[in-house]
């Protein structure tokens, strides 16, 4: 029993002895994979600070240039690991950590699935020069105010000064309209008139009425002006015109201030705009002489 503590004693002291051996004769070679390691490490924070101080003159989220920053410091890094491996001559161990990162990959993937696309998404809608912030758009049933794009969620802010956030995802995939992308947008305003009305007097006067009252119309050809259809009490027509607006919630201004402008305009010229209204006709008028026939039959039964 001793012998064989003896022999695997002997046997432990040669192991540790050619792993002192090695040690010394790697030596310089880990010495190097730390420096090559280190000098990744204090690299990659320069190229973080430089990646953000690029990315602030585009127009990308503060998270998104934060997100974009640390993934190429996180390249860096892995970067300098590989060499320090590679260094050591401990290309196994590459091989091995490579394919732990696809299998580790693939798992979070798969379980992640619905974030990375909104990610991703979010990363892709930053790019897009047709979509910033500050734009009034139309997405998904929604129409607000681009107030921000993340790495999950695009914020409108609606008229009523809700929030809403869209998922990137969906942004991407559905149908978008932007209203900002020009420097006019278009009021349409549906009136009617009744149907005693001058039709001529009616279109000058609204041509007038507008040309007057909004700086963007400058002539009276500016404005299409149609009428539309005979309806039940009145004949209805279409207008539109443009303001110098791409918000939303100027479009409501402005086809306020002229259904006003409208209004009053029509009120000083005897213009009537007509409502719907049920008129009764008592083209048989009883007779107060003749008594009604419950009153006969009563009198009937009397004289019986």
């Amino acid at each position: 029993m001793k012998e064989r503590l003896h022999e695997a004693w002997d046997k432990m002291l040669k192991e540790l002895g050619s792993w002192l051996d090695k040690l010394v004769v790697n030596l310089p070679n880990i010495v190097l994979a730390l420096l090559v390691f280190s000098a990744a490490f204090f690299v990659s924070r320069y190229i973080d600070r430089l990646m953000m101080r690029l990315l602030r003159r585009s127009s990308m989220q503060h998270s998104i240039k934060s997100v974009l920053s640390r993934l190429v410091s996180i390249a860096t890094i892995l970067l300098g690991l590989f060499l320090a491996l590679g260094i050591l001559n401990l290309n196994k161990v590459l091989t091995s950590l490579l394919a732990g990162a696809g299998v580790a990959g693939l798992a979070v993937g798969l379980a992640l699935q619905g974030t990375l696309t909104n990610s991703f998404s979010g990363i892709v809608l930053s790019f897009v020069d047709n979509l910033t912030i500050g734009d009034w758009v139309e997405t998904n049933g929604y129409t607000g105010e681009v107030t921000d794009i993340d790495l999950r969620f695009t914020t409108l802010k609606q008229i009523d000064n809700n929030m809403v956030s869209i998922p990137n995802k969906m942004v991407i995939e559905n149908p978008i309209k932007n209203y900002s992308l020009t420097a006019q947008s278009r009021v349409i305003l549906n009136c009617g008139v009744h149907y005693d009305s001058d039709l001529e007097k009616v279109r000058d006067l609204v041509l007038e009425t507008i040309t007057s009252n909004f700086e963007a119309v400058e002539r009276k050809t500016d404005i299409i002006f149609f009428y539309t259809e005979f309806a039940d009490s009145s004949i209805n027509f279409e207008t539109r015109f443009w303001i110098n607006s791409t918000s939303g919630l100027e479009v409501l201004k402005a086809r306020g201030k002229a259904i006003i402008a409208i209004k009053k305009a029509f009120d000083e010229h005897g213009i009537t705009i007509p409502f719907p209204i049920r008129t009764i006709d008592f083209t048989n008028r009883l007779d107060a002489n003749v008594s009604r026939p419950e009153e006969q039959s009563e009198a009937g039964s009397d004289k019986g």
